[in-house]
């Protein structure tokens, strides 16, 4: 996987207590669609982006990519994770690091889902990438995302500006394998 280095892509499907997190299917390109195009998704995020350009310019199989997982609850796609090496543009103290990217659907908001599948996807990572750092992207203004960020055991690194917003950088501490 490029983004991860050897890992294995796709894995197998990751099961929860309530969810499921798997590879993008065409199934699934509504559900990306409205996520995209979604306001309250995209109100930290620069903004939605019009529905009719998402339609023309979504491909058949949206999201399909190595680190990319949709997140499944009782067969139908409520959000996606994302695992990618951190771009240049983030920080220079994230740069090489796996980045942990999120979005959900406003109806899939206030549950707890975003907390178990996040957990899921990097115990996943921790069992593939033993020992490798995770990074977290925030804007202060997103407190559901401070909140969970904090519960997925993220530690700030450093407040910043960026896209005319105040930001904030969290670090996952590596999970080591225990002899």
């Amino acid at each position: 996987m490029d983004d991860l280095g050897p890992v294995a892509w796709p894995p197998l499907p990751i099961t929860t207590e309530r969810l499921v997190l798997r590879e993008s299917e065409a199934r699934d390109r509504a559900a990306f669609i409205e996520l995209h195009a979604s306001s309250e998704t995209h109100t930290y995020l620069g903004g939605p982006r019009p529905r009719d350009e998402l339609e023309r310019e979504m491909p058949e199989v949206p999201g399909r990519a190595p680190g990319s997982f949709v997140v499944e609850l009782d067969g139908e796609m409520i959000g996606q994770i994302l695992l990618r090496r951190a771009a240049e543009h983030l920080r220079p103290a994230a740069v090489g690091k796996v980045d942990l990217g999120y979005l959900f659907l406003p109806r899939a908001w206030g549950f707890g889902y975003a907390t178990e599948a996040c957990a899921a996807a990097l115990d996943w990572l921790d069992s593939v990438l033993p020992g490798e750092p995770v990074v977290l992207a925030t804007q202060t203004a997103n407190v559901r995302s401070m909140r969970l960020a904090a519960r997925l055991g993220f530690t700030e690194v450093e407040r910043f500006r960026a896209w005319d917003a105040d930001q904030w950088l969290g670090l996952r501490s590596p999970v080591l394998p225990c002899d």
